[in-house]
């Protein structure tokens, strides 16, 4: 599975949520699963969006048929849009399925990692940061996507702010010393999103 992930400044906040329904349409797309997304909880105005698709050679073939057409709607609505395409690694919850239902907050953690220390960093995912998401009530599916050697992100969905919240008051620190996190990560950049139910597609 492909995740994609999207970041962009909104400019014409009215003209961008007008824009942003014309991806009903995707689900029409041969390989399309998913997408889903909404506004920044820190920065004023950013967005953030992921999508999801079967694989590489699908997605390829949407951007080169129907892109341009679906977003030919919100030109000139934003500006400093990021890209980045990831593809599946892991569950951080057992089955997980390209959908937002029930999920009211969105978690993204874009990880560079030293190349030494991927299989470690890779590991640990697994063994102490994978469990103590999916034992935390309220968080509800997960997904591990990696970019290369050493870029990875981790997105997690939640059903509400305050179970997020208890989360990362009680065991983000603790669970950063166990899985050595400062001695795996070279970068780590991390957003709360405040997902839009009318974009989910």
């Amino acid at each position: 599975m492909l995740v994609k992930w999207i970041r962009c400044t909104v400019v014409d906040r009215r003209g961008f949520e007008r824009g942003q329904r014309r991806w009903a349409g995707l689900p029409g797309e041969p390989g399309f699963l998913g997408q889903g997304g909404g506004w920044s909880r820190a920065r004023e105005g950013v967005v953030h969006l992921v999508a999801f698709w079967e694989s590489r050679a699908l997605y390829d073939s949407f951007m080169a048929r129907s892109h341009d057409r679906l977003a030919a709607a919100q030109l000139g609505t934003f500006r400093d849009m990021r890209v980045r395409l990831f593809e599946r690694r892991m569950d951080v919850k057992v089955g997980f399925e390209p959908q937002f239902d029930g999920a009211d907050v969105l978690r993204l953690a874009h990880c560079r990692v030293r190349e030494e220390r991927v299989e470690h960093f890779t590991l640990m995912q697994e063994k102490v940061w994978n469990p103590a998401m999916a034992g935390s009530p309220g968080m509800l599916r997960g997904v591990l996507g990696q970019s290369g050697e050493g870029e990875f992100l981790v997105l997690s969905l939640w059903s509400s702010t305050a179970e997020h919240g208890k989360y990362r008051v009680e065991r983000v620190e603790r669970l950063a010393l166990r899985a050595q996190t400062a001695a795996d990560v070279a970068a780590l950049a991390g957003d709360v999103v405040d997902l839009e139910a009318s974009w989910t597609v």
